[in-house]
């Protein structure tokens, strides 16, 4: 099964407050911090939200 490694890459500060949601929802709280997420639609629609903070991978489980 396909994973993604969703990495903050920039800060939320000055973002607007539907965006600073999404990276918390995510499970992210500071620059460098990585999770393994499930690939479903949500999270993909999550990760296009705020594509411009994050760099994604897919891994193997």
């Amino acid at each position: 099964m396909v994973k993604l490694k969703v990495t903050q890459r920039r800060s939320v500060i000055d973002r607007p407050k539907d965006q600073k949601a999404t990276v918390r929802a995510l499970g992210l709280h500071r620059i460098r911090d990585s999770v393994v997420k499930d690939d479903r639609p949500e999270i993909r629609g999550m990760i296009a939200k705020v594509r411009h903070l994050v760099d994604v991978e897919e891994v193997e489980e």
